[in-house]
């Protein structure tokens, strides 16, 4: 039996990154430990997602829902878990030089060692302040606004150049804010559903467009300096952006 079909008919399945050693334990139990209720919950719908504090760092865990059947078949043998692909893209867009909160690793586990049942995405949490939601409620200064909507356009044009679209790019998904050094900052998070294929300048408008609302104003920011990022004409960028808007409402 090859090492791939063990791991694919084996009971659980955990990948830890090497720099996290002391969470093996931790990461090993996570099932357990959301059914006893541990950690502070942060948010429950389809998906739960709960802190823990450990030696004075906060981790995030996200436990995905439970698949229906026909998931569990696909899942425990054609396509890699939600978890894996979340612990997987955070390291590929870190790799290159787009932020996502620190990956620590991923749990799945199978009924049977055959059908795929829930699996954990770990990561530590997010020291950056600000999400989309706050350049909706205008809740930044107009100067900081202009600043961050900057950044958030050239981490996509980055995100789109690499060939990759986050298809849940929602306000809840973005997060921004000061780095060390006060320069604006910017983590996506939420990275299961990312696919990765060439992105045209409409496609990067339509992906842009699609859960992000904007003033026309922070419209013009956005494309200005995605296009200059993209080496894109800005004019075309902000037709090709209002377009993109005005077919979605």
């Amino acid at each position: 039996m090859t090492k791939r079909t063990f791991l694919s008919l084996h009971p659980s399945v955990w990948v830890l990154h090497p720099d996290f050693p002391q969470l093996a334990t931790f990461l090993a139990t996570l099932p357990e430990r959301f059914a006893r209720g541990e950690g502070r919950l942060i948010y429950r719908g389809r998906n739960e997602l709960r802190e823990f504090e450990i030696d004075g760092q906060v981790y995030v865990v996200k436990s995905f829902h439970r698949a229906n059947w026909l998931n569990r078949i696909v899942y425990g043998f054609l396509r890699k878990s939600k978890a894996r692909r979340s612990y997987e893209y955070a390291l590929l867009l870190r790799r290159l030089g787009i932020g996502s909160p620190t990956p620590v690793g991923y749990y799945a586990d199978r009924h049977l060692g055959l059908f795929f049942h829930r699996s954990f995405y770990v990561c530590l949490r997010s020291a950056l302040p600000y999400n989309y939601y706050d350049i909706i409620d205008r809740a930044l200064s107009p100067t900081d606004e202009e600043r961050y909507l900057r950044a958030i356009a050239r981490t996509t044009a980055h995100l789109h150049d690499a060939g990759m679209v986050h298809l849940d790019y929602s306000q809840g998904n973005i997060l921004f804010g000061p780095g060390p050094d006060g320069e604006a900052q910017v983590e996506l998070i939420d990275l299961n559903r990312i696919r990765f294929h060439h992105v045209s300048l409409e496609a990067g408008c339509r992906n842009f467009a699609d859960r992000l609302p904007t003033t026309l104003e922070q419209r013009r920011i956005v494309a200005e300096e995605y296009a200059r990022v993209r080496g894109f004409d800005g004019g075309e960028c902000l037709r090709m952006l209002t377009k993109a808007y005005e077919r979605k409402d």
